[in-house]
């Protein structure tokens, strides 16, 4: 396989960079806008109830600390709540509360309808090519 020309990467850094843009998903929920590590733990804690801050990291590829900062954030805003279980004290079980879990419910679904708006500009064939592409770079490993 050949590497990339200069002007492939330029290119594709300029498009990256319009779509960014483009595509910026606005905030879902009312209030203050929630930066998207916050976004992200609580679509992930919704999914995995109970789960720890140290799950939580291991998913997101983030220090332990970056996720500690951000659920004190969340708890603060009262979406997110620690619980500690009586079987061990210094376990740390993580819950959405009903508002992070109505923040979390409208912000995967703002994802799934920005989803649907960039799909729908493609043919089903570039749509299937795009989503063939878009999975084989996620899953390159270095």
């Amino acid at each position: 396989m050949t590497a990339p020309t200069d002007e492939q990467i330029a290119k594709l850094g300029a498009a990256l960079d319009v779509f960014v843009r483009r595509f910026k998903l606005a905030d879902a929920a009312p209030g203050k806008p929630l930066a998207e590590l916050d976004k992200q733990i609580l679509l992930y804690v919704q999914k995995h109830p109970g789960s720890g801050p140290t799950d939580v990291a291991r998913f997101l590829g983030v220090a332990t600390t970056t996720i500690s900062s951000a659920t004190d954030r969340l708890a603060r805003r009262g979406l997110l709540v620690r619980d500690r279980p009586a079987e061990d004290r210094r376990a740390v079980a993580l819950k959405l509360t009903r508002e992070g879990d109505a923040s979390a419910t409208a912000q995967a679904q703002a994802y799934l309808a920005m989803f649907k708006t960039m799909l729908e500009r493609l043919s089903p064939e570039e749509r299937d090519s795009l989503v063939a592409m878009m999975t084989k770079i996620a899953s390159y490993d270095t």
